[in-house]
């Protein structure tokens, strides 16, 4: 060891370095410097295939070491030893001093740069579909999963998408998102340019009322779209029959050839509106010209609103029956309460206007009119059963019969009870017996009466409810002015305030059963007027009497003395005694 390091120790370095200049050395380190490519991180280069096993390509790209590429890049070529691939740097020298390649990457850059040169010359190209996606399909556009939307595929609408996968067709870049590393394709754009000069020579030969042979392309809601050959054009709902249409695939149906005539069109926005059923004779110019007012038709109706119903007679001829034309009866309700939609009706042509193109139906019309012989079916004083339908506050409207409406008066429900309101005395629905008073044909309307049912009771109640006579009563209501008692046999009295009050100075209230003295009975008005006060206080009524009338007390004293002559000598001693006791 000692010797070798003598030997190095005295070597001499001077004289190599003589021998090797400077100049030589860079001169030798540029000629290996040449013998080596010159690299970059992030760029694409073409390399040779120099070995490959299962797992791992070798690949010479003329650098000082060779790189190393996963053979999965691979995957979808087939390539051997000696081929010469792309290859991008990733990096020039990692940890382990190795050179860093992707083939994958190196062929998405050479497709970006390929699309985006497609996107910018316009240019067609052809890719391969490569299967369905949401609302569209994938295409292989450079190496590159491109999408394609369903409107793309075609000018016309795509129904079956499926029937595309696996097609190489051509295509336009349309769009391309590089934040998001997007692509959209397009093979619609392709023949739009095309259609567009077919669209301006067929509308610059269009005509209103020319009739054209098309194809249905498009059914919705509101109309058909045809395909004119290049153009399209719109039927409406509305002119695709002259009959109610409630759906346009009730009349058409896709890929159908139809005759169309022109109706409309515009050259700048190149809309075309066009029609089926003008092709043929408008229904009403071919309708029964024998058909008059007064004659029945059937048919079947179509469309319902609350005031009617309209029935299509023949196809593209309908006339309406309103509500007020379903029935007799005067109590008018939605036409949804006679009729529905789909149902078969039979019915009398009240008016026909053919210039218009408008017809009146009814229904009614086929029962007889139940006030044609109405004298004869309720005479007056005739007696019925008839059902309760709406209360007002001055009586009770009933029907006898669909069409025959009457009036119970309030007044006319009951000889002896008052009410405030009908509905006291009966209620909706219900069945009430019913006297004929009054017949008003020109306006259809009866008078009705309950009361009327039975004899009249007040004439026999005159003898009862003598003027001066003393009653028992119960006082069922109190008002402003007085108090409602109700009497024996069903009858009520009024007593006014001031003739309620009772003995001990009180006033008597709701409930309270109490004597009363009959001041006054009309049998023509109903009225009993009571006074409970003058039952324990006679005088009184006296009194005011000769203070506000001196003749009527001067007749009412002659009264008490032809009572007193009359009457019984007894009972005065008696009264006279109570007043004593009173007073002391």
């Amino acid at each position: 060891m000692s010797q070798v390091t003598e030997g190095v120790a005295g070597f001499d370095w001077d004289a190599i370095e003589s021998s090797y200049s400077q100049e030589a050395r860079v001169a030798d380190e540029q000629k290996y410097s040449n013998t080596l490519g010159a690299l970059k991180d992030n760029e694409v280069v073409k390399g040779t295939i120099i070995a490959m096993n299962n797992r791992e390509v070798v690949v010479n790209v003329g650098y000082k070491s060779d790189g190393i590429i996963s053979i999965n890049e691979f995957r979808s070529e087939d390539i051997k030893v000696g081929d010469e691939v792309e290859c991008y740097i990733e990096s020039q020298e990692d940890k382990k001093g190795q050179l860093v390649l992707s083939h994958k990457r190196a062929r998405q850059q050479r497709s970006w740069a390929r699309v985006n040169e497609a996107l910018e010359n316009n240019e067609v190209f052809k890719g391969y579909i490569k299967c369905r996606t949401k609302g569209g399909m994938i295409v292989d556009a450079f190496g590159i999963e491109a999408f394609l939307p369903g409107s793309q595929i075609d000018v016309k609408p795509i129904r079956d998408y499926d029937v595309f996968v696996g097609k190489t067709m051509e295509f336009k870049v349309v769009k391309i998102n590089e934040d998001f590393k997007n692509v959209v394709v397009s093979h619609k754009a392709l023949i739009e340019a095309e259609l567009e000069a077919q669209k301006k020579d067929i509308i610059s030969k269009l005509e209103k009322g020319q009739i054209l042979e098309g194809v249905v392309k498009n059914i919705t809601s509101y109309g058909v779209f045809i395909d004119l050959g290049g153009v399209d054009g719109l039927i409406h709902i509305t002119d695709l029959s002259w009959g109610r249409v409630s759906h346009p695939e009730e009349i058409v149906q896709l890929d159908q050839k139809l005759q169309v005539v022109i109706l409309n069109f515009d050259d700048e926005k190149k809309r075309i509106a066009l029609g089926l059923k003008q092709l043929s004779p408008h229904p009403w110019d071919a309708l029964n010209t024998e058909l008059k007012v007064g004659d029945k038709v059937k048919g079947k109706v179509v469309v319902m609103a609350d005031y009617g119903a309209f029935v299509e007679i023949a196809p593209g001829v309908e006339g309406l029956i309103h509500v007020s034309e379903m029935s007799w009866s005067q109590h008018l309700r939605s036409a949804q309460d006679f009729l529905k939609v789909g149902d078969e009706v039979e019915a009398v042509i009240l008016t026909l206007d053919r210039e218009e193109r408008k017809m009146s139906l009814g229904i009614k019309q086929l029962k007889p009119d139940p006030w044609e012989n109405i004298e004869t079916k309720y005479a007056v004083g005739s007696k019925h059963v008839a059902k309760v339908r709406n209360f007002t506050t001055f009586g009770v409207f009933v029907e006898l019969e669909e069409g025959v409406d009457g009036l119970i008066h309030i007044s006319d429900l009951s000889w002896t009870k008052k009410f405030k309101h009908p509905s006291e005395f009966t209620q909706i629905a219900a069945d009430i017996e019913v006297s004929v008073l009054e017949i008003d044909k020109e306006n259809r309307r009866l008078s009705l009466g309950h009361k009327q049912l039975e004899e009249n009771p007040w004439e026999a109640l005159e003898s009862s409810f003598a003027v001066d006579s003393v009653v028992e009563g119960t006082i069922t209501d109190i008002k402003d002015k007085g108090a409602i008692v109700a009497l024996q046999d069903g009858v009520e009295g009024f007593a006014y305030s001031k003739q309620i009050v009772k003995e001990d100075g009180t006033t008597a209230k709701v409930g309270e059963k109490l004597s009363f003295r009959v001041t006054e009975f009309n049998k023509d008005t109903h009225q009993i007027h009571l006074s409970h006060t003058r039952t324990w206080q006679p005088e009184a009524g006296e009194k005011k009497a000769r203070t506000n009338s001196p003749k009527k007390a001067s007749n009412d004293v002659n009264i008490e003395i032809e009572k007193t002559t009359l009457g019984d000598i007894s009972a005065l001693a008696a009264l006279k005694e109570q007043l004593q006791n009173k007073e002391k």
